[in-house]
């Protein structure tokens, strides 16, 4: 198995990269978000996911390790594969997947291609027990009061925000204020930080 390629990174067909390692160029899968971050002709180190089938074996590169753990997290899902999973890491970066997670926003989910609303509904299912916080600096308390379908986490929603950015910002607002907050100032609170 291959966990990480070091090489002179080539662009190939816009799906793919061509990792050049010591004259022998490995066609690596990878997100947009990593093929972002990379340049032609300039080496670079990415970790590698192998898979396996029957009739193939494709390599999937990321430029981080939470890439590729949110990589292995959604190939776990019965109908997610590799380029679905991909799909899913170019919208969303690992702390908006988690943020969209938490908040069960499956319509975040269904901007990636391929992801349909009843895949986006069972990716949520079976992984918003899985999901650690994101990194984005919400905290728990904060994140546990929003995502439990309180009052702050609906007005905002039916103001035409969606799920996650309203989970991140009553989050926000919660930390900033507190739990004994009054629901107006929560209210605004969100709203500046929806702002931003």
């Amino acid at each position: 198995m291959i966990g990480r390629l070091t090489g002179r990174i080539g662009l190939g067909d816009g799906e793919a990269l061509i990792v050049d390692v010591a004259g022998v160029g490995y066609v690596v899968h990878a997100s947009s978000r990593t093929a972002g971050r990379l340049q032609n002709g300039q080496d670079a180190t990415l970790l590698v996911e192998t898979r396996v089938r029957e009739d193939s074996i494709a390599l999937y590169g990321f430029a981080d390790a939470a890439e590729r753990d949110w990589f292995r997290l959604l190939t776990g899902v019965q109908g997610v594969g590799g380029r679905v999973a991909l799909a899913l890491l170019s919208a969303l970066s690992p702390d908006e997947l988690a943020t969209a997670l938490l908040a069960e926003d499956r319509k975040a989910l269904a901007r990636a291609e391929g992801v349909g609303p009843r895949l986006a509904a069972r990716i949520v299912n079976e992984l918003k027990g899985k999901v650690d916080m994101p990194a984005v600096s919400l905290s728990a308390p904060a994140v546990a009061g929003a995502a439990a379908g309180d009052e702050l986490l609906s007005a905002l929603v039916n103001l035409g925000y969606g799920r996650s950015e309203a989970l991140a910002a009553a989050a926000a607002a919660r930390r900033g204020f507190g739990e004994e907050a009054g629901f107006d100032d929560l209210v605004r609170a969100s709203l500046r930080e929806l702002a931003r």
